[in-house]
């Protein structure tokens, strides 16, 4: 299985995101999934493909041309897959992906995402995709998409298809499921 995840190129501030990371690239590597992911080798990005190398797991990264220009593309990944724009990268991770994993991240992590979840609430894709919500990071966001409903800008039964999950052991399980299907 394809695992695009979306996530930071910084560590964030707490060791939780780290070891939380480490703990996804084991998984995707120990069982054979691919990694799908921005290619980089800083931050988060960084940690979580290794670990899924560390583990015999293949990684695909997607950069764009200026980030490889800037040096931060990881060299030791399987396939690193160059754009020209970020919109390219995007409409390959999520070409290339079957399930969608929003790790901690910044603007772009949520850009990411967002452009997911709009693209399957209009019908163009029906892929999963969840939040990984480690130290209840996306609990704001949570809260946000509540207000959505609340204010008749978005629909409660696709809020309610949107899965938090607390932790890689709940992703896991939910991987398990698709994959066993």
């Amino acid at each position: 299985m394809n695992i695009t995840v979306y996530l930071g190129s910084f560590n964030g501030k707490f060791k939780v995101y780290k070891d939380a990371v480490r703990k996804l690239g084991y998984f995707i590597g120990e069982n054979n999934h691919t990694l799908i992911y921005g290619g980089s080798t800083v931050g988060l990005m960084g940690t979580l493909a290794d670990s899924a190398l560390e583990k015999g797991g293949k990684v695909i990264g997607v950069e764009p041309r200026f980030f490889v220009e800037a040096e931060v593309q990881h060299e030791g990944i399987t396939e690193l897959i160059v754009t020209e724009t970020m919109a390219e990268r995007k409409g390959i991770l999520i070409e290339m992906g079957d399930v969608f994993v929003a790790f901690p991240g910044g603007l772009g992590t949520l850009e990411e995402i967002t452009e997911l979840m709009t693209l399957n609430k209009v019908g163009v894709i029906k892929k999963p995709f969840y939040f990984l919500n480690i130290n209840d990071y996306y609990e704001p966001l949570k809260k946000f998409f509540k207000q959505m409903v609340d204010e008749g800008f978005l629909e409660r039964e696709f809020y309610d298809s949107i899965k938090f999950l607390p932790s890689v052991e709940e992703l896991e399980k939910q991987i398990r499921k698709i994959h066993n299907k």
